[in-house]
């Protein structure tokens, strides 16, 4: 199996558009998504978009998406930052049942059979959390106590939206980087898996995407500061790190 790794596309459809130009170009046999899916400028639409996908799409939970359940259904938590609420409860309007029960239904963590790889798990943050924050310089303590409950020697994560690939005590850990709200360099990072691992970044019209989100979501919470923030231009990794690194 070949597959290719989305993660972080927080509904940021041109983005994500882009990417599946570029999947289809290398062939793969399944594309897996993992995690924070909707929340952002075209929830709906980017819902869409993957489930037009069919059996080809193995869906995994993140935290977003579980907020945005959450949200659907009367009982997000009260004490999150606006940071996190604006953005869920914008996206959460703009759901049918059918896109809530999709994202109600995903699994924490997935594991398939991947080339060159073998037995690989796929989730979000961690094997125990979809919030738990694990980064590319964690020590490697912090790797053993996420992932104790996994025994794969491969893992893919997201969450960080930072692009990595290393080594924590013989174990292999590839984050993908994020497809709609990435650090580093403007564009949408992804991966490519079997036989080897392959990190991808995708360059695309920033200018026409930043047009369409300001179309499809005017009312969108701070829509331009998105449009300045994940598409113009975006935080570097040590921007990232800065703010990461004191919750790790």
């Amino acid at each position: 199996m070949k597959l290719a790794v989305l993660a972080d596309i927080h509904g940021h459809l041109p983005a994500l558009d882009a990417v599946l130009a570029d999947v289809e170009a290398a062939g793969v046999d399944a594309l897996v998504l993992n995690g924070d899916i909707a929340t952002g400028p075209m929830p709906a639409e980017t819902l869409d978009r993957l489930l037009a996908l069919g059996d080809r799409a193995i869906w995994v939970g993140g935290n977003a998406d579980r907020e945005l359940v959450e949200e659907c259904d009367g009982r997000l938590p009260t004490d999150l930052p606006d940071l996190v609420t604006l953005p869920t409860r914008y996206a959460a309007s703009r759901l049918t049942r059918a896109h809530r029960d999709l994202l109600a239904g995903l699994p924490l963590t997935v594991t398939l059979d991947v080339d060159g790889l073998g037995p690989t798990l796929f989730c979000h943050a961690s094997s125990r959390s979809d919030t738990e924050m694990v980064l590319v310089d964690s020590p490697v303590d912090r790797y053993r106590q996420a992932f104790a409950n996994s025994a794969e020697r491969t893992v893919v994560l997201g969450h960080t939206h930072m692009p990595f690939d290393r080594l924590a005590d013989r174990r292999r850990f590839v984050n993908p980087g994020s497809v709609g709200m990435p650090y580093g360099e403007p564009g949408a990072y992804w991966a490519l898996l079997g036989p080897h691992v392959t990190l991808r970044h995708t360059r695309y019209d920033l200018a026409a995407a930043a047009d369409a989100l300001r179309a499809a979501a005017p009312d969108y919470p701070d829509i331009d500061e998105f449009v300045a923030e994940n598409v113009r231009t975006v935080p570097s990794d040590a921007e990232a790190l800065a703010v990461f690194t004191p919750q790790d």
